[in-house]
């Protein structure tokens, strides 16, 4: 799987809509997954498997 960036777009309880920035689609995941510090509007790298912020 190739890296992607995203951007926090929604957060409900435990879970957050992100938005990829290339295509627009959206994933719905759980915020565990997620760095600390992930808030609305935080964009983030995707690759190996680990979100991190930039």
């Amino acid at each position: 799987m190739k890296p992607k960036d995203y951007i926090v777009k929604k957060i409900e309880g435990e879970y957050a809509t992100l938005e990829d920035v290339e295509t627009g689609g959206e994933v719905f995941i759980a915020m565990a997954l997620l760095p600390q510090g992930c808030d609305i509007g935080t964009t983030l790298h995707y690759e190996l498997f680990e979100y991190t912020i930039v």
